[in-house]
């Protein structure tokens, strides 16, 4: 991961401004993916982990024919790999503000875990009560992983499909109400962190 000053920054908000997506392959390097997967397990093993669902947090349904992913929020750092992590995103969330002006503020996290054979269907992220998420992030913590293991992220644009492999250490960014995505079954477990941008509704309305 890399400090605010590198140019990746730079790099993914100008990609944010012309597609609205930017793929960052290598965001995490092979031993920061090792210890968020660790974290993850942990968490898994202390029985934090539940059934993900559809239609908002604050109004989840669990349909595992369209959504078969397990979470654990990441609502504090635990481990010095998380708290890095952290810092590296706050870094990208002032950069995107440099660049486009949307007023980022808070940040969502949550560890995901697909089952091989589950997959989520095409959707939009929604925005809970009160937030609106604007940028949708996903991190990808599977290692070894090959084209043949699937578990791709699609990305639904006026030109097409973006396809994204979930190969460990891949960051992906996106506008929230823009695109349309999807995740594609995949052969063996697939692991990610994902989250969002966000900013609270009353800023919105003041604007």
């Amino acid at each position: 991961m890399r400090g605010e000053a590198d140019p990746l920054w730079s790099r993914l908000a100008d990609a944010v401004v012309e597609h609205g997506y930017a793929v960052e392959p290598g965001f995490l390097a092979p031993e920061a993916v090792r210890e968020l997967a660790l974290a993850l397990r942990k968490r898994e093993a202390g029985g934090r982990f539940h059934d993900a669902g559809i239609g908002g947090r604050q109004a989840e349904l669990v349909r595992p024919m369209l959504r078969g992913d397990r979470i654990c929020w990441l609502e504090a750092a635990e481990t010095p790999a998380e708290v890095t992590l952290v810092a590296a995103l706050d870094a990208l969330r002032v950069g995107l503000n440099r660049a486009l002006m949307l007023g980022l503020g808070e940040l969502e996290l949550q560890y995901a875990s697909y089952a091989a054979g589950r997959h989520y269907v095409r959707h939009r992220d929604l925005s809970p009560r009160g937030i609106e998420r604007v940028v949708s992030l996903a991190l990808y913590l599977n290692e070894g992983w090959t084209a043949g293991d699937g578990g791709e992220l699609v990305i639904a644009t006026a030109d097409g499909e973006v396809v994204v492999s979930p190969t460990g250490g891949t960051l992906v960014v996106f506008l929230s109400e823009r695109f349309e995505h999807e995740v594609r079954a995949a052969g063996r477990e697939r692991l990610s962190l994902s989250g969002w941008f966000s900013r609270r509704a009353m800023e919105v309305a003041g604007r």
